[in-house]
């Protein structure tokens, strides 16, 4: 093949082109795993406002919200008033091979889909637990605190799916019924996150302050809402360019998130879709731990009054 070629009716471009000095693959490399992926990939897109890392010569990577004036008229898109930064945001929805395909050539890296579908974005489909290591620390540290979380889901009657992050975390996927509003959602996620904590605290924390995590692994409970989670088969924009990869629960002990890049995750796979397979049914969350979310504040509100306090503090206690 040469430098260029045309898939489902679009060009494709600079193929040869290496996405990154240490990402270990090429242009081709992206676009042919993707392709390859498309019909695993695509219903965690579907329907769903996208986010794409994109990495072009030349210049920084940068997460890609509003799509550009070229985006093709075929690529669906939907546009949602953005209170960050006052303005109206056209995202696109990634929908088929197609559109897969544009972005790829577009140097598209990473996928970010919002947790909730188009019509309602606020109304998460999963509830999400983000489990994020500290420096330093190897990937057996998060698999530990997986474990823990699997332990308070199945302790309140729920299953979940895990996958790795790509980079050195690990996510947790729990589908969840529409019986349950966003502020629900968010309770529940903080109170598994903390019953998560309750059953090792030297292992897991959810301090939401870096500093005050003193080398555990934080079990972020903050993904709920509008907010967006990397695709599972995603690649990452990392060395080597790893995806975020579907495990079974047991396997978790026996890999690491570098074992799946853009060039081996396709053998890993082996025909099969994991991610799918492992998905639970949507379950209704329990009304207590929703109402044990409700006692516990909101991480990054939290965090907010504790920073300032902490600076009144440092204010006082300097000398004049």
């Amino acid at each position: 093949m040469g430098a260029g070629e045309q898939r489902d009716g679009v060009e494709l471009t600079n193929l040869d082109q290496p996405l990154s000095a240490d990402a270990g693959a090429t242009k081709r490399d992206l676009i042919d795993y993707l392709d390859a992926v498309a019909d695993r990939i695509l219903p965690g897109l579907a329907d769903r406002p996208l986010t794409v890392l994109r990495v072009l010569r030349g210049r920084a990577p940068f997460m890609q919200k509003n799509v550009p004036k070229y985006t093709p008229e075929w690529v669906r898109t939907v546009s949602m008033w953005a209170e960050s930064s006052h303005r109206e945001v056209r995202y696109a929805l990634c929908d088929d091979r197609r559109t897969l395909l544009w972005f790829a050539n577009q140097r598209a890296i990473e996928y970010h889909p919002t947790l909730g579908l188009a019509a309602d974005i606020y109304r998460p489909t999963h509830l999400i637990l983000d489990l994020d290591p500290p420096p330093g620390s190897d990937f057996a540290a998060v698999v530990a605190v997986a474990h823990l979380v699997r332990r308070a889901l199945a302790d309140c009657g729920l299953a979940g799916a895990v996958k790795t992050s790509g980079a050195k975390g690990v996510h947790v996927f729990v589908p969840v019924d529409d019986g349950a509003p966003v502020d629900d959602v968010a309770a529940a996620t903080r109170a598994l996150a903390a019953r998560a904590e309750a059953l090792d605290p030297e292992l897991a924390t959810t301090a939401f302050i870096v500093e005050d995590r003193k080398g555990k692994v934080f079990v972020d409970s903050t993904r709920a809402g509008g907010a967006t989670v990397v695709a599972a088969y995603s690649p990452r924009f990392r060395a080597g360019t790893p995806v975020s990869f579907p495990l079974d629960w047991s396997d978790l002990d026996r890999v690491t998130p570098a074992d799946f890049t853009v060039r081996s995750a396709l053998d890993a796979l082996a025909g099969r879709d994991p991610w799918a397979a492992a998905m639970p049914a949507p379950q209704r969350l329990p009304a207590e731990l929703i109402e044990h979310g409700r006692t516990i504040p909101v991480a990054r509100v939290a965090a907010m009054h504790e920073g300032k306090r902490r600076a009144r503090a440092r204010r006082a206690e300097a000398p004049e």
